[in-house]
């Protein structure tokens, strides 16, 4: 018997396929978590990245939330920026240009408070050169129904993304939330209005109590939890995401290292976004793409085939 032939490694054994889009690898920033790009230039190289992930836009300029807003907490952070950025217009016009000749995509975070509003972000970049794809928030109230929180209601999320849809020829990938009963409701909600993809988890609701002065060391007494702290929970919502997701997931919740990024993969994600371990170390997310290539020239597999490779037996 002859000698069996050593498995070979693909070329671009990182490299991996989105919404039809091909990514050089599977990290990306978070939304929210790396300003609109430029901002970290001097302490990483953007083009180490498989996607930048833009702070979420709005159809108008917004304040956010008064301060105090941002509280640390075992393993994790709670915030309550309450969205603040430039507005759509001002980032085509002033923030966009900055990323120009950086080879990586640009995926732009969108938010609205009605389904117009989502529309109306969406047309406005549907034809901006420089934008790759759409990732939508539906975290956010819905105005017009009583504050019904268009990504806890798979009808409104049905709604909301399926108008978009029909707004933009980008790629959309919608980014569900946590804070749901059944998360495959929600998979299944945003692929029959036509996502290309699905990113998740969105920060899970959280609270912290000053004891002494009695009240929510927060000023909108609640806040999003992100960090190491809630990543168990996003890898099993991945995971049960990928037993109905006909459509590429992106997982995310706490991702701080390589290993924390294999475990969402090996869940059933493509790709992975990066978040909170930016505000630790600006680097965090390129220091993952080391360790993923790492990983894969030692096993000799790609990241296509570590996609959803998890043994239950």
């Amino acid at each position: 018997m002859g000698t069996p032939l050593k498995k070979k490694l693909p070329k671009n054994p990182l490299e991996v396929t989105i919404a039809g889009l091909k990514f050089k690898n599977p990290v990306m920033t978070a939304s929210g978590t790396f300003g609109y790009g430029a901002e970290f230039v001097p302490y990483t190289d953007l083009e180490k990245l498989g996607a930048i992930v833009v702070k979420g836009l709005s159809l108008y300029p917004r304040q956010g939330n008064p301060g105090p807003r941002i509280v640390e907490t075992p393993c994790g952070m709670l915030n309550a920026i309450g969205l603040q950025n430039v507005g759509v217009d001002e980032f085509i016009e002033k923030k966009l240009p900055l990323l120009k000749g950086v080879k990586t995509h640009v995926i732009a975070n969108i938010f609205g408070e009605t389904i117009e509003d989502y529309m109306e972000v969406a047309k406005r970049l549907d034809r901006v050169k420089g934008v790759s794809a759409l990732e939508i928030n539906i975290s956010c109230p819905n105005v017009k129904k009583g504050g019904i929180v268009f990504g806890t209601d798979p009808q409104e999320a049905f709604r909301v993304v399926s108008a978009i849809r029909k707004s933009t020829r980008l790629p959309l990938i919608t980014k569900l939330s946590p804070n749901v009963t059944d998360i495959k409701v929600m998979v299944k909600a945003a692929e029959d209005a036509g996502t290309d993809a699905i990113s998740l988890i969105n920060t899970l609701t959280g609270m912290v109590i000053d004891v002494e002065k009695r009240r929510p060391v927060l000023a909108t007494a609640t806040g999003g939890l992100s960090g190491p702290a809630i990543r168990p929970v996003a890898v099993r919502m991945v995971w049960q995401a990928a037993s109905v997701a006909r459509v590429p997931l992106i997982g995310m919740g706490g991702i701080m290292n390589a290993e924390d990024a294999l475990e969402f993969i090996i869940a059933g994600a493509a790709a992975v976004q990066v978040g909170t371990a930016s505000f630790i170390d600006p680097d965090a997310a390129a220091k993952v793409v080391v360790g993923l290539e790492e990983y894969a020239q030692r096993h000799c597999v790609s990241m296509k085939e570590l996609a959803g490779s998890l043994k239950l037996a």
